[in-house]
């Protein structure tokens, strides 16, 4: 079966790792992913000439739906980090009117029977704030939350960088709400959803970050 030019570059994001995992993902050009096809010389830097002359040759069909990608990941993983920021959202913001993305920050971590610290992570107590924060601005920020958890995710410190980053890609959004939702019981029911979504994946996940297209398993290689 032979895709579609932008449907093919939608899977290329999931089959063009770096083949390492680092701490502080690194952006591959001096320009953002919103500019990689403005111009051809851009294009070129960048590595992605080829890519944005067959997404500009292609017009989408409206009458198709868009693509649905999830995204099951953790806030503090290296690799989620790197796939988010080297991959996903480049790819997104190319072909964002073909691709509908949504974001499930929970991962590896477990439910626990506690009313005070109901989960646990697998890389400790800031990644489960960092998981809350995420959750609560993706409910809160909806088409805006893409950009604020990249934002988030190619910062040096993704907690810290949650308010600056929700005041750049979502003024109207208060960080007071943010907080509200943090602290006040709706983060903790947002949470406990994403892990019902993230218990009900068949096959079962195995590893971070875990992608599915249109609700089938893709493999991503990092």
């Amino acid at each position: 079966m032979k895709l579609s030019a932008p449907l093919a570059l939608l899977f290329l994001l999931c089959a063009d790792g770096s083949g390492s995992a680092v701490s502080h993902p690194k952006p591959p050009c001096r320009y953002p992913p919103s500019q990689w096809c403005r111009s051809l010389e851009i294009a070129i830097e960048c590595k992605v000439q080829k890519q944005c002359m067959e997404v500009n040759a292609t017009r989408p069909n409206q009458a198709v739906p868009p693509v649905s990608v999830t995204l099951y990941y953790e806030s503090l993983c290296p690799a989620c980090r790197v796939f988010i920021t080297q991959q996903l959202f480049p790819t997104w913001t190319m072909l964002q009117d073909i691709m509908a993305v949504t974001l499930v920050p929970y991962g590896n971590a477990k439910e626990l029977p506690s009313p005070n610290s109901p989960f646990t992570c697998q890389h400790g107590e800031p990644e489960c704030r960092g998981n809350l924060i995420e959750a609560c601005i993706i409910h809160l920020t909806r088409h805006s939350s893409l950009q604020i958890i990249y934002c988030m995710e190619s910062a040096a410190d993704v907690l810290n960088a949650a308010k600056p980053c929700l005041q750049l890609y979502a003024p109207s959004v208060s960080w007071s709400s943010v907080d509200s939702c943090v602290n006040k019981g709706l983060g903790y029911r947002l949470m406990h959803a994403n892990a019902v979504m993230t218990r009900a994946l068949n096959p079962a996940h195995t590893h971070v970050p875990w992608v599915t297209f249109n609700g089938v398993k893709h493999i991503v290689i990092l």
